[in-house]
């Protein structure tokens, strides 16, 4: 059947199909910016917090913890008083366990300085008032990088957060 690009010869479609499953890399990793594709947050974006490759005994299939944004802020301009400005920049997240079928990974990857991993804990995830203090937390530190968004290498704003940012048009 061919050869593949790593110069290896495989006789059948199956191995060849191992093969590369057995050598493809993960790139849902933590800090990874990813869009719902179902459910209530169908079209919201989401930063992955920690992923579970191998599923977990209450959740037996591939799927990851993601705190995202259900309400984006509004776009603000210099002729807007303070109350209004403070009003439009507001932001709503959410947090949630999602399976990997029900979600799309993008090419952006939040700077490490937000700090994914430190966003939800599982132990936060198992109680109503856990989550609640989760939100928060995003709340705060996603409002905090919307207004001044961390600089990339050139010294511009990160690109990454700025799409966060955005609300999906589709």
């Amino acid at each position: 059947f061919g050869s593949s690009g790593c110069g290896t010869r495989f006789s059948h479609p199956t191995v060849l199909l191992t093969h590369l499953v057995s050598n493809m890399g993960k790139f849902i990793k933590s800090g990874r910016v990813i869009v719902l594709l179902q459910g209530r947050f169908a079209g919201k974006k989401a930063i992955v917090v920690k992923v579970f490759d191998d599923g977990s005994r209450s959740r037996p299939f591939g799927h990851c913890l993601v705190a995202g944004v259900d309400k984006a802020p509004l776009k603000v301009n210099k002729t807007m008083s303070k109350k209004k400005i403070a009003k439009r920049t507001r932001v709503k997240p959410f947090v949630r366990y999602v399976n990997y079928n029900h979600m799309m990974p993008t090419r952006y990857q939040v700077p490490s300085e937000i700090g994914a991993q430190s966003l939800a804990t599982d132990q936060q995830m198992d109680t109503s008032d856990g989550r609640i203090e989760a939100k928060k937390l995003i709340k705060k530190l996603l409002q905090e990088k919307f207004v001044t968004p961390p600089a990339d290498k050139s010294g511009k704003p990160s690109k990454d957060v700025l799409y966060l940012r955005k609300k999906l048009r589709f």
